[in-house]
């Protein structure tokens, strides 16, 4: 079951989330150290991690599942983000360099046939880098964070599934070491937790992030379905309240 956009968003505004997303940004830029020149699609609830790469990226993009609702991003800013159902993407054929899912795999009823429709909008060697819950964490047991919610992974089961529908894992990173508590001075010492507990207690990690590229040959056909160009829709800010739950809807029934 999706989480509800809202919900997401308002854990990004906390102390906790701000934490959250500098901590698995870094492990997400030691894995994406340059993407000049590239377009990027964020797929879920991918907002708070493409920001760094706005100015990078030749183009950056974000799509939200119709099931979990969608509002404007960047704030402020010429809106840059559309909604479909999550396996019928509005993209065209190999018309991304990179596919960036967080908050998206785990919330899936048909996760299969997600990964097809990335692998279908990814050009040839695309990249996808999919954020999931770690299995064996802490993160996955309590509902504090948005990691505690739906289908969570180990790093072996998420590379089996990567590998089932033609994608090639390349590299596998785990964040989120530290327990996912309130208060500041625990936050404040998150950072240094983090680095020790990366090294030598990974299984503590709150996620699992695998690296995959898109491979060639032996690939599955996908089959042919009515797909829309991308709409980009006109959201109101999240801080007027005015949010648009487009629940079962898809960009073409626009």
């Amino acid at each position: 079951m999706w989480q509800d956009v809202v919900d997401l968003h308002d854990f990004y505004q906390t102390p906790l989330g701000g934490v959250t997303r500098r901590l698995l940004m870094a492990r997400i830029r030691a894995l994406w150290p340059d993407i000049h020149g590239q377009s990027l699609l964020g797929i879920g609830f991918a907002t708070p991690y493409l920001t760094p790469f706005a100015n990078e990226a030749e183009r950056v993009l974000a799509l939200m599942p119709a099931g979990q609702g969608v509002i404007h991003w960047p704030v402020g800013q010429r809106n840059l983000v559309t909604f479909a159902d999550e396996t019928e993407l509005p993209f065209q054929d190999f018309s991304i360099d990179r596919v960036l899912m967080v908050h998206a795999l785990e919330s899936s009823e048909h996760p299969g046939d997600m990964l097809r429709e990335a692998w279908r909008v990814l050009s040839g060697g695309g990249r996808l880098m999919v954020v999931v819950p770690s299995r064996r964490s802490v993160w996955s047991l309590t509902e504090r964070t948005p990691f505690g919610f739906g289908q969570s992974y180990s790093a072996g089961q998420l590379s089996r599934l990567l590998r089932s529908v033609s994608f090639t894992p390349l590299q596998t990173a785990r964040a989120l070491h530290f327990l996912p508590l309130r208060p500041r001075a625990w936050l404040s010492g998150a950072p240094g937790w983090e680095r020790f507990a990366n090294n030598w207690f990974p299984g503590l990690a709150g996620a699992v992030i695998i690296e995959a590229t898109k491979q060639l040959y032996g690939a599955k056909p996908i089959k042919a379905s009515r797909r829309a160009k991308p709409v980009l829709v006109a959201m109101p800010n999240v801080a007027t309240g005015r949010i648009l739950p487009f629940h079962r809807s898809r960009a073409h029934d626009l």
